[in-house]
């Protein structure tokens, strides 16, 4: 993961102030890089942070990672990352084609391509693809 990007393992974390009286991102304050433009972009980036916070604790039970890298919420294309474990999991692209990419899909109508990216990792998950004894 790029040490510069913020993770999304639980709190999230802003590049500026929110609204403390809304908890609700305001232009200019995401957790991720963010492109394009849209009347109702804050809320975009509010339900996407949902939605990984509902995916993430599934993947970091295997010793991994997903980081959302950037999101234009223009055209509704999101890069996501895989990290960790992950990296070095046989079904890491089966992760993120099969099931986040349908996930966030299924339950965002306004994203319409989802890029992902594996970061290459020696680190051993905890999943049934990894041996557990030698």
């Amino acid at each position: 993961m790029n040490p510069s990007l913020p993770r999304l393992d639980g709190a999230v974390e802003t590049t500026s102030t929110a609204d403390p009286s809304t908890d609700t991102p305001s232009t200019g304050s995401f957790p991720f890089p963010v492109t394009g433009e849209h009347p109702d972009t804050a809320q975009r980036v509010q339900d996407l942070v949902d939605v990984i916070e509902v995916i993430q604790p599934v993947i970091a039970a295997d010793g991994g990672s997903l980081d959302v890298l950037a999101l234009d919420v223009e055209t509704g294309v999101v890069r996501l990352q895989l990290s960790g474990a992950c990296g070095s999991c046989a079904v890491s692209a089966a992760t993120l084609n099969g099931g986040v990419n349908r996930i966030l899909r299924d339950r965002l109508s306004w994203i319409t391509d989802v890029i992902g990216d594996v970061q290459e990792s020696d680190v051993d998950g905890y999943g049934g693809w990894t041996p557990k004894h030698s």
